[in-house]
């Protein structure tokens, strides 16, 4: 765009893009290793809404306007974000000493840049006023009321009216972390006591929800009509929540607070954001590489902002998963990442024989039969390698990114015997693995699917034993993690979510109107649409995440009327061709200000980075087409920038021909890197108008949050 006022310039004069993993080149080989950006959100006290417009997105269109932005203190950072060794990259990441600025709230967030000085162990701050969140609103759906100074009080289970005068119940955890019994005096129950009451008959052994061989308590929690209070009820003002996100670029941590404002309506401000970058030292498909990247994060967030934290919130890419050996979190088979296609491994008779069984036992069109879902995953995985051991007991189970990250957060420091691990995961992260987010279980044909074709004696033993909500919580942070990063011994795990939903939640809100669109615009385009209505074909990529509803209690709403589905798909198509051929941030800002956005590029290109596509198209042969190239540089970065428009276009159209309810977007929220041009925005808008229906308008914007 011709000005982002979310860039900054650095000491020795570049600029910093804002909030995003500039993934791509600066203007230097040796400024390509330098992959963290800084997280500045406008001038203090500015009041703006949080512009993190990345959702990883790996390139940037931000100006280079040497005005712009916000300043910095003293110091000077490492070119290399992490040390090399995989050891030190979760113990020795660099902190330095800082001077409060005069604003009361500021946000201090990370910037490294390029330089040479000597001095290598300083980090940049840059303050900002705090500002609204993202995907940590989702951790807001704790409903829990604690003080931190008094959780061994609440661990005793001593009188809980002296702690919650309100009688809010009060969990009281084992060794696993996990709720096993709660003080009340109110007998109002809560989420709490919905896990409770199945805890404790696993823990006891009784009733078919029993604690299975090796594996921990295997708990559902039932329906039932508690009557929760609302998350502004149940929360103090200063509480605070972590979101991760582990996206296609890196990772992300953002930390939001509840504020009561002036006026005296609460608020939920940004008070920090870090983020950085896959690299070779810290790749993105190492399970052990997904906890180094955490933890280096929490690190640099450690203060008085951590103890006030009371719950956190995984998203990972979706139907990103990985095998780890039963009743653990030890790594069996290495993650095979969101974007692999079991069309490429090399044993092409395990190939056929999972594609045989997809063919067979799936329905036809469901989200499960795509080649890069996670149920084609597994079922590579046991035709490769069995799953179960001589006697038919399972001997591995699965489990996602986001599943896998909780889980080491939940366990870590643990003894073996103390684990017992089981996998809990979401309904987003379940879609592609089979689950039937409509009914809420694993649908009967799975199970004759697992058992009949693939031979599995009891399929659920290789499948995450529970499937919650986005926001439901299901266990607390181990005493080691808590310890570690000065967290309080009682902050909840909550069910996680995909990448791109993160975008949406971050972007739309909770409460958005049908017809609310998000289009990320990262590595990938990802489009996601809230619908009344559930649509769904693999043969285009095509699925339906059930949205979270709640009610002004708390609780899930019921029924049909009160259903809501996220729309949509994510193409392989996406601003990493950019980077791919060559272009820098400065050229892209200053050959897009060159473009004319109402004018149509006589190239008609698909820019994949390699073959195979995902959406709308679900085509693994499908090959990218970049010819002809012109000589001008101008005219082939708008025959691209046309191109993923016009996969969008395509994309919002098919899900209108499906079903979709609208069947065309009202408003289209744009995030990621691709979102800071505001030339393609205006070629986004007007490509989008063609397929509405006349009177029908349709706006394209920058969205405030993501």
């Amino acid at each position: 765009s011709p000005v982002s006022r979310q860039d900054t310039q650095t000491p020795d004069g570049q600029t910093n893009h804002a909030d995003r993993l500039s993934t791509y080149s600066l203007s230097s080989k040796e400024e390509e290793k330098d992959s963290l950006s800084s997280t500045s959100f406008g001038k203090a006290g500015s009041g703006r809404k949080a512009n993190h417009d990345d959702r990883l997105g790996t390139f940037s269109f931000a100006s280079t306007d040497p005005q712009s932005g916000s300043t910095t203190s003293g110091g000077t950072n490492p070119t290399n974000p992490l040390p090399s060794t995989r050891e030190s990259k979760i113990t020795t990441i660099p902190t330095s000493s800082n001077t409060k600025p005069s604003n009361s709230n500021p946000i201090i967030s990370d910037r490294r840049t390029p330089n040479n000085s000597n001095n290598s162990d300083q980090i940049d701050q840059v303050y900002t006023s705090p500002q609204k969140g993202s995907l940590s609103s989702l951790a807001s759906s704790v409903s829990i009321k604690t003080r931190n100074d008094r959780i061994d009080e609440v661990r005793a289970r001593t009188d809980p009216k002296a702690i919650h005068p309100d009688g809010m119940n009060t969990p009281r955890l084992n060794r696993e972390g996990e709720v096993m019994s709660f003080s009340s005096t109110s007998g109002r129950p809560n989420i709490f006591q919905r896990i409770q009451d199945n805890v404790v008959a696993a823990s006891a052994g009784g009733g078919e929800e029993g604690t299975a061989e090796g594996g921990g308590s295997s708990v559902v929690p039932e329906e039932s009509e508690a009557d929760n209070e609302s998350v502004d009820d149940t929360l103090d003002n200063g509480d605070c929540f972590i979101g991760f996100d582990l996206g296609t670029s890196g990772a992300r941590m953002s930390i939001v607070e509840k504020k009561l404002s002036e006026e005296g309506t609460w608020e939920y401000d940004e008070v920090f954001a870090s983020a950085l970058a896959w690299d070779e030292e810290l790749r993105y498909d190492d399970a052990e590489d997904w906890r180094a990247a955490i933890d280096a994060l929490m690190l640099r967030a450690e203060g008085p902002t951590m103890a006030k934290v009371k719950a956190v919130c995984v998203s990972g890419t979706s139907a990103t998963c990985l095998l780890v050996k039963k009743g653990s979190l030890e790594v069996s088979r290495s993650a095979r990442m969101y974007n692999y296609d079991i069309s490429s491994s090399s044993d092409s008779s395990a190939v056929e024989r999972a594609k045989e069984l997809i063919d067979r036992y799936v329905p036809e069109k469901h989200t499960a039969r795509a080649n890069t879902g996670s149920l084609a995953k597994l079922l590579l995985w046991i035709e490769e390698q069995s799953v179960v051991d001589e006697n038919g007991e399972a001997k591995e189970a699965l489990c996602h990114q986001s599943d896998y990250v909780s889980m080491s957060l939940m366990h870590e420091g643990l003894t073996d015997t103390e684990k017992q691990c089981t996998v809990t995961s979401d309904w987003h992260n379940c879609l592609k693995l089979g689950y039937d987010v409509q009914n809420r279980e694993f649908p009967a044909w799975m199970h004759k699917l697992l058992n009949e074709g693939a031979g599995i004696a009891d399929p659920e033993s290789i499948l995450p034993s529970r499937v919650i909500s986005p926001g439901e919580p299901f266990g607390v942070l181990s005493p080691a993690v808590a310890t570690k990063f000065g967290l309080s011994s009682n902050v909840m795990l909550v069910g996680g979510t995909t990448d791109s939903n993160a975008a949406f939640f971050a972007a739309a809100g909770a409460q958005p109107e049908a017809g609310t669109a998000v289009t990320s615009l990262g590595s990938t385009l990802a489009i996601k649409q809230l619908s009344t209505s559930f649509v769904e074909d693999a043969s285009r990529g095509v699925y339906s995440h059930r949205f979270p509803r709640f009610g002004k209690d708390g609780d899930e709403a019921e029924g049909e009327d009160d259903e809501a589905w996220l729309i949509g798909g994510a193409s392989n198509v996406g601003c990493a061709i950019l980077r791919q051929e060559g272009f820098s941030n400065e050229e892209l800002a200053e050959l897009s200000a060159e473009i004319d956005p109402a004018s149509d590029s006589p190239l008609s290109y698909y820019p994949l980075m390699k073959k195979g596509e995902r959406f709308p198209v679900a085509d693994s042969d499908k090959e990218p087409v970049l010819t002809p190239k012109p000589d001008s540089r101008k005219e082939y970065l708008h025959g691209i920038l046309q191109g993923i428009g016009d996969v969008e276009r395509d994309g919002f159209r098919i899900l209108g021909d499906l079903g979709a309810s609208p069947d065309r977007p009202t408003v289209v929220l744009s995030c990621g890197g691709g979102s800071k041009n505001d030339v393609w925005i205006s070629m986004r808008e007007r490509r989008l108008k063609d397929i509405c229906a006349e009177g029908r308008e349709v706006q394209v914007k920058r969205a405030e949050n993501t």
